[in-house]
């Protein structure tokens, strides 16, 4: 660990600001993210300032931007994010400056009935000061001149550094690398824990992922990593079928491909949050099988599903948010897979930007070309 250097606040930063929601694409040239210079406030007693090493590049960011997933704004967007620890609440005692940390979407105060179930139900504090755009004590630590500057998801980690509560972060040891650690704190807590977490698969039970992004990925990984002998992958992308052939996926197939060929599996993830692919998962589920929705579509959108098939089928159908995830439980799981060479992470990341080049990569998002660019700082 680093000895401790006094730090001096506000501490000066650089972010990506989002302002307003609606920008017309390509965003390279309407550029909703403006790179700012900000301000950030001593971390409160059961917070820590983190130093942001890498952010990945997630739907649910450029959710945001588009304006499907409505956050209060001003808004320092980022919420996969890792860095170094480089200051420390008065009552946070169990980190040490110099440790490399996840950054979690969403806090888990411990308390409330949510937190109760074992990563099945979101934590209801977590949950409102995520909508609120505060910290989990229900403050900010942003500021600006100007309207206050929200916190996205707890997080905020498109910035050169970040102050986040405690219970915010995962630490993990220095052989973890930074995009690495970044990338476990969203996709794979979100795709994997789909897997591990609501139906495990055993070796011979057949697996579909709908959708390749960073989180359809994230679950294809983390299913092989369990030794699932049947992986199916489905997108309307040939590079993202190439992809996933070459991540592990044992048959691949355009949605329209899978309908023609009556391609089903025991356990389907539906990561691509649309409400297309849903249907796609749900018709892809065997008899006896369970799907397992994890995107998030835009408020509003409506699948059409025939009820009988369910029923008859004796089919099961299943919310998952950040893949019933307990993050302090999970994320040393999937570095031990990691480490043991089982579970390719470094293969989810497909870019790696400067942080001046966020809205091009959000172009490229939207366009469906990435699975997971990563800003390295």
């Amino acid at each position: 660990m680093t000895q401790a250097t006094a730090i001096t606040y506000p501490l000066a930063v650089r972010g990506a600001v989002l302002r307003s929601t609606g920008s017309a694409t390509p965003y390279v040239d309407s550029r909703p993210l403006t790179i700012e210079d900000l301000a950030l406030q001593a971390p409160g007693p059961h917070e820590v300032l983190v130093r942001i090493e890498a952010a990945g590049l997630c739907h649910s960011d450029l959710s945001v931007i588009n304006g499907s997933r409505p956050r209060p704004l001003p808004m320092l967007l980022g919420h996969e994010a890792a860095g170094i620890v480089e200051d420390l609440g008065q009552a946070v005692s169990d980190l040490e400056r110099g440790q490399r940390v996840v950054m979690v979407f969403l806090p888990r105060c411990g308390e409330c009935a949510g937190c109760s179930t074992d990563g099945r139900r979101p934590c209801e504090r977590g949950s409102a000061t995520n909508a609120a755009g505060t910290l989990l004590d229900g403050g900010h630590r942003i500021t600006a001149p100007g309207p206050q500057v929200q916190h996205h998801l707890g997080v905020s980690g498109f910035a050169t550094h970040a102050v986040v509560d405690r219970r915010s972060v995962v630490p993990v040891d220095a052989d973890v690398p930074a995009p690495v650690a970044a990338v476990l704190g969203c996709a794979l807590l979100t795709g994997g824990g789909a897997v591990l977490n609501v139906r495990r698969p055993t070796r011979s039970d057949s697996v579909a992922v709908v959708g390749l992004g960073g989180v359809g990925m994230a679950a294809l990984i983390t299913a092989r990593a369990l030794g699932v002998e049947r992986l199916v992958a489905i997108d309307h992308l040939p590079e993202k079928l190439a992809r996933a052939s070459q991540l592990g996926a044992t048959e691949v197939h355009t949605p329209e491909e899978a309908a023609d060929r009556g391609v089903t599996a025991d356990l389907v993830i539906e990561a691509a949050g649309h409400p297309r692919a849903f249907e796609t998962a749900v018709s892809a589920t065997a008899v006896g099988g369970t799907m397992v929705t994890v995107g998030l579509p835009a408020p509003g959108d409506v699948s059409s599903i025939e009820p009988l098939g369910i029923t008859a089928g004796a089919r099961s159908i299943v919310g998952s948010y950040l893949g019933s995830a307990v993050p302090d439980r999970d994320i040393p799981l999937y570095v031990d897979l990691w480490r043991a060479g089982r579970l390719d992470v470094e293969a989810l990341v497909s870019a790696s930007i400067g942080l001046d080049d966020v809205n091009a990569a959000m172009d490229s998002l939207a366009a469906g070309h990435a699975v997971r660019q990563v800003i390295t700082f």
